[in-house]
């Protein structure tokens, strides 16, 4: 447990390929927990959240009444894009465990960063005029996934060193031998 705490240090000296390979496994530990968030948030949409997510639909909708018929499909579009985006993730998990490379954490940290901004963005846009109360998530919801995501940008960052630097030991290890 004390490996992968360390390994999980973004600021932690890395020195030998079993610490590189652990920080570069880093960010598939990020990216599962981001798995089971998302499953989380599926469980959410098909209990209690599905009926929100009608009503911020039906508000939306109030001055085209053409579209008021089409609130249970997008539900489920929603629903099934959720599941959609959920597997690929534990895809590139699975990947980014089994061999670990920079472009996997990269691409997580940038989605990282843009879900953390948007989601604090929402925060400060949250009460203000024109902004549907119905369309809001629980605030468990919202700052449980805000926690999550700094501690996934931490873990990616040093998925990213860890990538990195397995890299630069195995090609010394190469030109050395």
């Amino acid at each position: 447990m004390t490996d992968w705490l360390r390994a999980s240090n973004p600021t932690a000296p890395i020195t030998t390929e079993a610490e590189a390979l652990a920080a570069a496994r880093a960010s598939a530990l990020a990216i599962f927990l981001g798995v089971l968030w998302g499953i989380v948030g599926i469980v959410y949409l098909m209990t209690a959240g599905q009926a929100v997510m009608e009503a911020a639909m039906a508000q939306a909708s109030a001055d085209a009444p053409e579209m008021a018929g089409m609130t249970g499909a997008m539900t489920q579009l929603a629903l099934w894009m959720s599941v959609g985006f959920v597997v690929i993730q534990l895809v590139l998990g699975l990947v980014q465990w089994a061999k670990p490379n920079i472009v996997i954490p990269i691409i997580f940290l940038i989605l990282v960063a843009f879900g953390l901004v948007s989601g604090l963005a929402g925060l400060m846009m949250a009460g203000q005029a024109g902004m549907p109360e119905t369309a809001a998530a629980p605030v468990w919801q919202t700052w449980l996934g805000l926690i999550i995501l700094v501690v996934q940008l931490i873990l990616h960052i040093a998925g990213i060193r860890g990538a990195r630097q397995l890299d630069k030991l195995r090609m010394d290890a190469a030109q050395n031998y």
